[in-house]
């Protein structure tokens, strides 16, 4: 019987948070697949996308640090959460009524300056509330990534009636249901006292090479999806595919996720984080080499399915690694880094991806095999460090 109200608390904090994940990721289905939409009917080319793309990255740098240290310092995830999601969907709806290339960039820096920090942020607070909780992160993830399913299927439909322009109010809608979420969100367990972080913890973080060049692998491997991220919508329409056909090819990438993050939890404690960033890169590396070719139509939905390792498995190995490697009570702190490194990798690389795209296509697929592989010999270069 004295177990019982723990198994409550930690049923609750699961089906919050997971409300929160499906919330956080209706805004990203929508944005991930449809936001250069959105930007072509405003009028940019595909250079001008390609910097509009890379602002998150770049505002992520400046943004990401001062949300951590909020965080952590004052042991504050969920209150840190709640304010950037508000702050996000009010930005969403400013960017709106932007007009011109130069105010949409302006605008999308501000609202990146609030929405940079809610994925990083909500991934520390599941970690930590579901380690308290004996309790695993992947299966309370795939909620995010079905509620992504649903919005690039319903975001793909709508496109083929609703005029591109108004897609943006999609984002607004999905962010202030996230920020309503957030808010339902429980409180953390206060970390020990003996757990208080140390400035000088965090310092020798960063002279670590086994971490560095981890989170360089991490990092490299998912800016290669650059190229997918900004343009293979735009791509696939050039093509005669439909909105519903793009909706449909998208949630499939995201069902292979979904499948691998439910099993998470099964897998063999063999497979460590750095195994799994292994996999993530080769996977990666055979999904882009085939989509520099110009696949045919019936093999998509294959190369699709291999999200399942190239953003899956890296995902899931770089948030372990990271959380292993933090010192105690600087577990925001950490994942700060590796989203700052991550987030200047993904800025170059979207911002080359609307470069090589205007001028070769989906040939440009082939910069981000290059970009794939060389997360793979970090990784190695990782694993090798860490003996």
């Amino acid at each position: 019987m004295a177990a019982q109200p723990q198994k409550s608390t930690g049923e609750q904090f699961s089906l919050r948070l997971k409300a929160f994940y499906a919330a956080l990721f209706l805004t990203l289905g929508v944005q991930l697949p449809f936001l250069p939409v959105w930007l072509t009917a405003k009028g940019l080319d595909a250079g001008a996308i390609g910097i509009v793309l890379a602002i998150p990255a770049v505002i992520r740098i400046v943004a990401i640090p001062v949300a951590t240290r909020m965080a952590d310092r004052r042991d504050a995830v969920r209150g840190v959460i709640i304010l950037a999601s508000a702050g996000a969907a009010a930005g969403f709806a400013a960017l709106a009524f932007a007009q011109g290339a130069a105010a949409i960039m302006l605008v999308y820096a501000l609202a990146s300056a609030a929405y940079a920090p809610v994925m990083m942020l909500a991934d520390t607070y599941a970690l930590r509330g579901l380690a308290q909780r004996g309790r695993a992160y992947g299966p309370v993830r795939v909620w995010g990534s079905a509620a992504f399913i649903a919005a690039s299927f319903g975001a793909g439909a709508l496109l083929d009636w609703m005029a591109p322009v108004h897609l943006i109010w999609l984002m607004v809608g999905a962010m202030a249901i996230a920020t309503g979420a957030a808010l339902a969100l429980l409180s953390l367990n206060s970390e020990p006292a003996g757990g208080a972080p140390a400035r000088g913890s965090a310092t020798g973080l960063l002279r670590n090479p086994a971490f560095l060049v981890a989170i360089a692998a991490a990092s490299l491997v998912q800016a290669s999806h650059a190229l997918y991220y900004g343009f293979s919508t735009i791509d696939w329409q050039a093509a005669g595919y439909d909105g519903g056909v793009i909706g449909a090819l998208w949630a499939l990438g995201v069902m292979a996720e979904i499948a691998l993050f439910a099993l998470s939890a099964r897998l063999p404690s063999t497979i460590t984080p750095l195994a799994l960033l292994l996999v993530g890169a080769a996977g990666a590396v055979v999904r882009w080499s085939a989509m520099a070719a110009a696949p045919p139509a019936i093999l998509l939905p294959a190369l699709q399915c291999l999200h399942a390792l190239s953003f899956g498995a890296t995902h899931l190995g770089a948030l372990a690694l990271v959380a292993r490697m933090a010192p105690p009570g600087l577990g925001a702190t950490a994942q700060g880094y590796f989203a700052v490194a991550l987030g200047v990798t993904m800025a170059v690389a979207t911002a080359l991806a609307g470069v090589l795209y205007g001028r070769f296509g989906s040939g440009a697929y082939a910069a981000m095999v290059v970009l794939a592989a060389a997360g793979g010999l970090c990784a190695l270069a990782a694993k090798h460090l860490g003996k």
